[in-house]
């Protein structure tokens, strides 16, 4: 009978330490500290964070169950790589390693930004600094970097123009310049090969058109306007005319206040196009593809004038009489 107690404790024991083992190493780690709590969290795990400091985050965070769940499993797992900081969705309801295998492979939480369209690189840049991806002006200084241009191939002082708008989506950290090359991409996209047969045909650049593209876009609500505005604007190029462009002007002046005084339109600016003939230096905003459109194909007219009448309404006209009625209308 002793023998055979002997034997079973021989035999029992390390059964049960094993077992034991067993339970608890799949406990912490790859047991959900809450597998009935699947509600997610955004957890931000910063940058130069060591790995004791990320694991006591996510305990915090009440994300997994002991520190060690997550450490000592990376180090056992052999891993070496850096764990890629950002935000993540987590959830209680992840195993520790299922945690880990997102921090690891960089698979972090991807914040939808919508751009409007015909936004300048100001408002860009103050949009990116609201929603706090990175500090006021640095998307603007990103944007007016000579090296960014150089390898972006625009002869330019701006990407002002050159840039797509819409619906994004971006990680943090994020740097400007990922923002600025997913922009210019997304412009790059919607240049079809035809804009680039009618630019010849125009006698235009690119860098003209877009600039035109911009006036056209801040004077206008819709596409019919747009075209006839766009009438208005290559007449008074083809007649020799200064462009008296509103749009440019108040690009031009520093900190404008939204109001347009008289004296304004003798400051002195590259924008100023009540000074100085032809377009201005460059875009005053980044155009959509249906301004673009407008620069390319204007409607046909004989207009050589454009404004807001009165009543709001955005009237043509011929003549400095005709403009002149149109306004008071």
């Amino acid at each position: 009978m002793f023998q055979f107690l002997k034997m079973f404790l021989y035999i029992a024991v390390p059964l049960g330490v094993g077992f034991g083992s067993f339970q608890y190493l799949k406990t912490i780690f790859f047991t959900p500290l809450d597998v009935g709590d699947a509600q997610t969290k955004i957890v931000t795990i910063e940058e130069n964070k060591s790995l004791s400091d990320v694991c006591k985050l996510l305990v915090a965070e009440h994300i997994i169950r002991k520190t060690h769940s997550v450490c000592l499993y990376r180090q056992l797992k052999g891993s070496t790589e850096p764990l890629v900081p950002g935000e993540y969705e987590l959830s209680p309801a992840m195993t520790p390693a299922e945690v880990l295998a997102k921090l690891e492979k960089g698979d972090r939480f991807l914040r939808t930004v919508e751009i409007p369209a015909g936004s300048s690189v100001e408002q860009v840049d103050k949009l990116f600094s609201d929603l706090g991806f990175f500090e006021r002006y640095q998307f603007d200084a990103a944007a007016r970097d000579p090296k960014e241009l150089t390898r972006a191939g625009i002869a330019a002082e701006s990407f002002e123009g050159y840039l797509g708008t819409g619906t994004f989506q971006f990680a943090s950290p994020l740097k400007p310049s990922k923002v600025l090359w997913e922009m210019m991409e997304r412009s790059e996209q919607s240049w079809a090969s035809q804009y680039t047969e009618q630019l010849d045909k125009l006698r235009m650049s690119r860098h003209e058109v877009l600039t035109l593209a911009s006036i056209i876009q801040k004077a206008t609500d819709g596409p019919v306007e747009r075209r006839m505005v766009s009438s208005v604007l290559h007449n008074r190029l083809e007649n020799g005319l200064k462009l008296e462009s509103l749009e440019a002007l108040t690009y031009g002046i520093r900190d404008f206040d939204g109001t347009i005084r008289e004296e304004d339109k003798a400051l002195p600016s590259p924008y100023n196009t009540f000074l100085s003939y032809g377009l201005p230096p460059g875009p005053i905003l980044n155009p959509d593809k249906d301004a673009i459109e407008a620069a390319l194909f204007p409607a046909e007219s004989s207009n050589l004038y454009y404004g807001r009448s009165q009543s709001g309404k955005l009237v043509f006209s011929a003549t400095p009489k005709e403009h002149e009625e149109n306004l008071k209308s």
